[in-house]
């Protein structure tokens, strides 16, 4: 917020985001509707249910319906507005990075528990993507997720895979 105030007291404008093209519009509302697709036709693994007696499939489709509206709905405006998405930055890797590490994290969690991935996963996050201090990210992870612990395996005894029993 100090670099606004710096350059707007300056007379500078902010920089604005590139253009990332016609392309890039399709493939960034392309991209969760693959998921969506991806992720619907497992949930019809899982059992869907009904409404009224969901499985355990139910609301993995709901999430992937809701991936699939946004993909289409970020093509529809795309072409509607005539106007693109912002270009591709090294940002975008970073998301890139964090979905990723939480693909490695849900292959992980029901092998080695609750609490091994979640502490790697948060030390990655707070290390790598906000670059904070070792120290800081270690601490942080651990805290957290002893907490988290705390709440839902101990408080409301949800029943999560873990290692530690209490």
């Amino acid at each position: 917020m100090a670099d606004a105030e710096t350059e707007a007291a300056l007379g500078e404008q902010p920089e604005e985001p590139r253009a990332g093209g016609r392309v890039q519009s399709v493939v960034a509302g392309a991209i969760p509707v693959l998921l969506g697709a991806v992720a619907a036709w497992l949930s019809f693994g899982l059992n869907i249910g009904s409404l009224t007696e969901p499985g355990p499939g139910l609301w993995p489709l709901i999430v992937a319906g809701l991936l699939v509206a946004s993909g289409i709905g970020i093509i529809a405006v795309t072409a509607k507005t005539r106007r693109d998405t912002e270009a591709f930055t090294r940002g975008t890797i970073a998301v890139l990075a964090a979905a990723g590490g939480l693909a490695v994290y849900a292959s992980l969690y029901e092998i080695v528990g609750f609490e091994v991935p979640t502490v790697l996963l948060l030390f990655a996050w707070l290390r790598f993507l906000s670059r904070e201090s070792w120290l800081m990210s270690a601490i942080l992870a651990v805290a957290v997720t002893a907490v988290a612990y705390a709440l839902f395996i101990i408080g409301l005894n949800v029943p999560l895979p873990h290692l530690i029993a209490f």
